[in-house]
């Protein structure tokens, strides 16, 4: 088979000059479905930062929601499911829903197609854990806050969102990406009125160290 990442990096230009920032994503299933190249993102075990943040965090999804933003393939929302969450999966990409649904048609995870952008409105302040895993940085800078904007106002009173994405000291040129990894300033844009940082960390990605570190960041909404 054939490494995917090349071909991301063509598709996302493509799309950029299309002025359709999002349009790469489903394309780049599609070309994963057909054969052209590996599946994308394709794990079976979640990330490993989540997995250690929710050990350390004696994570229990009893009685709770959780909703995981550009959730690709699935392992991260199944493992929030098999904590007791009932979990929703979202991504912009028809391709990745699709594969989900059919590799797991017995999934307790509500996999669904929805654009970040324009969320359902019955989901603003729905969910007790919001996890974001390297959606945001995927984006290009100029539809960036917007992005962060749906992130947020997907958190519930109480509630906690988790972000977790490359480190980046200084803002990286756009001729860089995608992705292009956050900065500090770019976490602090989570945070607005009563959603606050409750800890934030910059931490090795056990899962691939040769991409450099992450930041682990969480963010609660006050009730």
């Amino acid at each position: 088979m054939t490494d995917w990442e090349p071909l991301a990096g063509r598709l996302a230009h493509e799309a950029l000059a299309e002025g359709a920032p999002t349009a790469w994503f489903d394309r780049l299933y599609r070309a994963g479905t057909h054969g052209e190249v590996d599946l994308p993102w394709d794990r079976r075990v979640p990330q490993p930062l989540l997995a250690a943040w929710a050990a350390a965090s004696e994570l229990s999804g009893a009685g709770r929601r959780a909703v995981v933003v550009g959730c690709g393939l699935g392992a991260d929302a199944e493992f929030l499911a098999g904590l007791g969450f009932a979990t929703t999966g979202f991504d912009i990409a028809e391709t990745a829903i699709r594969t989900n649904r059919e590799r797991r048609p017995d999934s307790p995870v509500h996999y669904t197609t929805a654009d970040l952008f324009a969320l359902p409105p019955d989901w603003r302040r729905a969910f007790d854990l919001v996890v974001e895993i390297f959606t945001v940085q995927a984006l290009p800078g100029e539809v960036r806050p917007a992005a962060v904007a749906g992130v947020r106002d997907l958190v519930a009173p109480g509630g906690t969102l988790l972000v977790i994405a490359r480190h980046a000291e200084h803002p990286p040129a756009e001729a860089e990406g995608p992705p292009w990894p956050l900065t500090r300033a770019d976490l602090d844009t989570f945070t607005v009125d009563d959603l606050v940082e409750r800890r934030v960390e910059q931490v090795e990605d056990t899962g691939r160290p040769s991409r450099g570190s992450c930041w682990v960041a969480e963010f609660e909404r006050r009730r």
